[in-house]
């Protein structure tokens, strides 16, 4: 009698493919790393999960719900804009240095250069960057009109600005910075942004 293959878990698959795609991004990880990853045949991982690119968006979406998530729950949180802008920079030098994970943000370095025929992955991040700029965006706008920020404040740049800080961040900790000097940059940013705030404010 031929042996059934073996069940497995789909969540705990889904889990080493984030991995495996945080760690050499979406062209270096091929199917034949997923294999090996996920400890299952490429046809089994096909009929779970679809194509490459459907694991590809779906381990995004895993990593967005937990460990990308911080910028939204931060914003959400945290009643002004000064402290959600301190939190934000923390807690993504704590999201791009995990201990035995690897290292930047899995949304910036997953697929930034990619072929032709995966441009739309590409795009498909570019744009989630962009949104979640806008967000960070519309939260400043809120606290200028709340009397956080001096009235000049170009909300948009600072919003940009910020973004550009995290995508640093993640390179950065892509290359083996460490912890410790990272942080050191969001104590430089943050110097930066105070001279945006009202008195009070700060």
């Amino acid at each position: 009698m031929m042996a059934r293959p073996r069940e497995f878990d789909r969540d705990e698959a889904l889990v080493k493919a984030r991995d495996a795609f945080w760690a050499r991004g979406y062209e270096g990880t091929s199917m034949a790393d997923l294999v090996s990853e996920l400890g299952i045949a490429s046809a089994r991982i096909y009929a779970a999960f679809g194509s490459k690119e459907d694991l590809f968006r779906e381990a995004i979406g895993l990593y967005e719900a937990r460990e990308g998530g911080f910028v939204d729950r931060v914003l959400a949180e945290e009643p002004t804009a000064h402290l959600a802008i301190e939190r934000i920079l923390r807690e993504a030098v704590e999201t791009y240095t995990p201990p035995g994970k690897p290292w930047g943000c899995m949304v910036v370095t997953a697929a930034t250069n990619c072929a032709v025929e995966n441009r739309r992955l590409q795009d498909w991040l570019a744009d989630r960057r962009r949104q979640q700029t806008a967000a960070i965006a519309e939260r400043l706008e809120q606290a200028r009109r709340g009397g956080e920020f001096v009235e000049d404040t170009d909300v948009e740049r600072l919003g940009d600005y910020l973004t550009a800080v995290m995508h640093g961040l993640s390179v950065q900790a892509r290359d083996g910075v460490s912890a410790e000097r990272l942080a050191a940059l969001c104590d430089l940013s943050l110097q930066t942004v105070a001279g945006f705030l009202k008195p009070r404010a700060s």
